[in-house]
């Protein structure tokens, strides 16, 4: 068998008997990876629309949730003031109950004190006749 002199100089002929430099199984080889390399960082390139949208759909998500939680500590806090202001109108009616009925007490028994007085002068005299 004689030897093929460009194969050993590393020259070899294509399918379409163009020289080449690589060896026909290398060169099969080399396109197959290449292709597989273009399916791989297409699949990529998908993978990072698909993540994006899940970040974006998520910083969505998030910002809701603030403004949800923000909503919910307003409204507690304008609970608190309603309880506060409820209280203190509470001790502002029970004063002026207090204060409405010491005033009856005077339109009602004006003379208490003058009665009292007598009362007790008339409780001296009769234990002083006695």
């Amino acid at each position: 068998m004689a030897k093929d002199p460009l194969g050993e100089a590393g020259l070899h002929f294509d399918e379409l008997n163009k020289l080449r430099v690589l060896e026909p199984e290398v060169d099969q080889k080399t396109r197959e990876l290449k292709e597989e390399c273009e399916d791989f960082v297409d699949k990529i390139g998908q993978f990072q629309k698909i993540v994006g949208g899940l970040i974006e759909l998520v910083d969505e998500l998030a910002k809701e949730a603030e403004t949800e939680k923000m909503k919910a500590i307003g409204a507690r806090n304008l609970l608190k003031s309603v309880a506060k202001q409820r209280e203190a109108q509470q001790q502002q009616l029970q004063a002026l109950t207090a204060e409405k009925k010491m005033q009856l007490e005077r339109v009602a028994f004006p003379d208490k004190q003058g009665v009292e007085a007598e009362e007790e002068g008339n409780c001296s005299r009769i234990s002083g006749n006695d």
